[in-house]
């Protein structure tokens, strides 16, 4: 791959993340996010007890939780045209009060359960839109270069962060409040995260004016082929890396650990991405960022092989640790994403990202507890590392082929042309 597909950014010292909070409006995004994850998250455990006491049914508790997750790709599909079509502010503002709306239709009192499930999948079909809109919002207030890099960084890590607290904090509010009373802090949460972004935020003009098909959308982006290998490359690695997750309870069952050393390996992974985050946040260039994004990616999944010796949970929990840190090629990623989006299909292209990764994801954790049916777990963890690998090596020389293309039509059609 040419060295300015592979490293683009000058060399630079490394920018820290202060640099993003320097950025006027970004405290206000940043707030917004903060209390919306953590709002959702203490929804998402509030609601499922709040369906068992009412139904005793754990089915029905598990299908609140899930719910979260099904409706995703339909949402982002027909909705991320909206991204671009009308202007971020107001999407984001829309889909905060729209959430908070059916947080609080939520505590009302004798809301059936069907109602509750409903509203459960209305919140879910707009988080896609609402997540590439704030993605795509954030390169048009920190720009499209290393500020913007280190401001998506920031959002990972708030939401990695959001699962291991909100967890905690939803537990620990449901010992004095109950669970309707927990979904109004949602609700609360939500209104907060939409007064934050509607003031705190400045109104820009939508990208684009012409309506388009979903399908129309996704071939404007996936129709690219460097794009479409880059989406790609955020998609399919994680959808790899939830396979250990995904079988965490029953590997720990199969070891005889009991609840405390399961905790600590449901943890392992997201410290591990965090730690990664910051390590390249801080203390890389954006020069470097480029560099280690291929090496790193294709060394990401190697950690899994580990589970081909049946580990012990120190063993397991530094594969998933390793696995974790090698996360922090997303840096770099991001930046050659950024870089590759024209800007007018940067909201239908952010959507689709957070689309995809999020259904992949459901669909790698479905998947790897089929295959645990049939093979033991660390047979198929063992697998998910040795087929992920070989698919991201795969992507690589694509992407590397892509950037020659390039290079080839920039010859034929003379110096300046983009």
């Amino acid at each position: 791959m040419p060295a300015d597909t592979l490293e683009p950014g000058r060399s630079a010292p490394p920018q820290g993340y202060s640099t993003v909070f320097r950025t006027p409006e970004f405290p206000a995004v940043f707030a917004a996010h903060l209390l919306s994850v953590l709002g959702l998250v203490v929804a998402e455990i509030s609601l499922s007890v709040l369906v068992f006491r009412l139904t005793g049914s754990p089915l029905m508790s598990a299908l609140a939780f899930a719910l979260g997750f099904l409706p995703y790709a339909l949402g982002g599909t027909l909705l991320a045209g909206i991204a671009d079509r009308y202007p971020a502010r107001r999407v984001l503002v829309v889909c905060d009060l729209l959430c908070a709306a059916c947080a609080a239709a939520m505590v009302l009192p004798g809301t059936p359960v069907a109602v509750l499930l409903v509203l459960r999948c209305a919140m879910a079909f707009v988080a896609p839109l609402f997540q590439g809109t704030r993605n795509a919002s954030l390169a048009d207030i920190l720009g499209p270069g290393e500020v913007y890099v280190l401001g998506r960084s920031l959002m990972r890590m708030v939401a990695q962060s959001a699962q291991l607290v909100g967890f905690g904090l939803g537990g620990l509010l449901l010992t004095v409040l109950a669970p309707r009373q927990a979904i109004a802090l949602t609700a609360a949460g939500l209104l907060g995260s939409a007064l934050l972004l509607g003031l705190g935020t400045r109104d820009r003009p939508a990208r684009t004016g012409p309506r388009s098909s979903p399908l129309a959308g996704m071939r404007a982006v996936l129709g690219r082929r460097r794009l479409r290998v880059l989406t790609l490359l955020f998609w399919l690695p994680s959808a790899f890396l939830v396979v250990p997750e995904a079988l965490l309870a029953p590997y720990a069952a199969g070891l005889g650990a009991g609840t405390a050393a399961l905790g600590l390996l449901m943890c392992a992974l997201p410290v591990g991405t965090i730690a990664g985050e910051l390590w390249a946040g801080w203390a890389l260039s954006a020069r470097t960022r480029s560099r280690i994004v291929a090496p790193l990616a294709a060394a990401g999944l190697l950690p899994l092989l580990l589970y081909a010796v049946r580990p012990g949970v120190v063993l397991a929990l530094t594969a998933l640790l390793l696995a974790g840190l090698a996360h922090a090629y997303t840096l770099g990623l991001d930046r050659w994403y950024v870089d590759a989006v024209p800007e007018e299909l940067r909201g239908r292209a952010m959507t689709l990202l957070s689309t995809g990764l999020m259904t992949l994801q459901g669909v790698g954790m479905a998947l790897a507890g089929a295959a645990a049916e049939f093979f033991p777990v660390h047979v198929v963890v063992t697998g998910a590392g040795i087929l992920g690998t070989a698919v991201v090596l795969l992507l690589l020389s694509e992407l590397r082929a892509a950037a020659g293309q390039e290079e080839r039509l920039k010859d034929e059609t003379g110096p300046g042309t983009k």
